[in-house]
């Protein structure tokens, strides 16, 4: 097992805890730089972990009775195929470009962080059939940016989980875990089969990240949640500022 990886896990593993998200978003950018893969590897790479991240996720929030199985039964078929059209796009662009869009995901998601609490829940959510509508987007959108970006898309889906559908807070984070899975898994198959994933640090980053993220969730309720928000936040924009200013290399005669 792969020291490097394993702590890189632990770290992804433990800020994921702290606030709530997957660990993709910090594994991506500590990979490029500590274990020097390329953005392309580190994307796939990453959706590996995302998939055991998703599993114990979920498997928690499910014990609690806080995953709406339909919702995430109606994501899924969405987020699956656009999932996999995400990958095949990533691969298309070049890497200072995949590095930009990365780099503005990570400003979306901090915002999300500062406004979290000030989503509210709908006292009246669609209806019916009417449900459906929200949540075949919702997966098309998480799918095709965890296909892109190496993410699990949670930013995306929660949101619209709560502010169309009703669910409660928990509830959609809870099922928002179980729906990155399958998404996740057809992402990381198609960078698999681009050559992209390194196999080789998949072991230290799924047992980093598990155990990172048992640890983050047990603080979690310890710490006062608006300065950990406001912390992530900012080291997610320092981060994106990084990312944001890619630019090709130049060629060499």
């Amino acid at each position: 097992m792969n020291l490097s990886s394993l702590w890189i896990g632990l770290v992804a593993g433990a800020f994921g805890g702290l606030v709530g998200l997957g660990g993709g978003i910090v594994a991506v950018p500590l990979m490029a730089t500590f274990l020097k893969l390329t953005q392309h590897r580190a994307v796939a790479t990453s959706l590996v972990m995302v998939v055991f991240t998703g599993l114990a996720g979920a498997l928690t929030y499910a014990t609690q009775g806080t995953v709406d199985w339909l919702a995430a039964l109606l994501i899924f078929p969405s987020a699956m195929v656009t999932a996999n059209w995400g990958a095949r796009y990533a691969n298309q662009l070049p890497e200072w470009r995949l590095k930009r869009v990365f780099g503005w995901y990570l400003v979306v998601v901090a915002l999300s962080l500062l406004l979290k609490p000030y989503i509210p829940h709908v006292e009246e959510p669609l209806q019916g059939w009417l449900r459906i509508i929200p949540l075949i987007f919702t997966g098309a959108a998480a799918g095709f940016a965890s296909g892109l970006l190496g993410v699990g898309g949670g930013t995306i889906t929660v949101p619209i989980m709560v502010l169309l559908v009703g669910l409660e807070q928990h509830t959609a984070q809870g099922t928002s875990l179980l729906a990155m899975i399958p998404s996740a898994l057809v992402g990381s198959y198609t960078h698999y089969r681009h050559g992209n994933l390194a196999q080789e640090y998949v072991p230290g980053l799924v047992v980093g990240i598990l155990l990172g993220a048992f640890a983050g969730g047990l603080v979690a309720n310890q710490l006062p949640e608006f300065w950990l928000r406001l912390v992530f936040a900012v080291v997610l924009i320092w981060t994106a500022t990084r990312y944001i200013g890619a630019k090709p290399k130049p060629v060499v005669e």
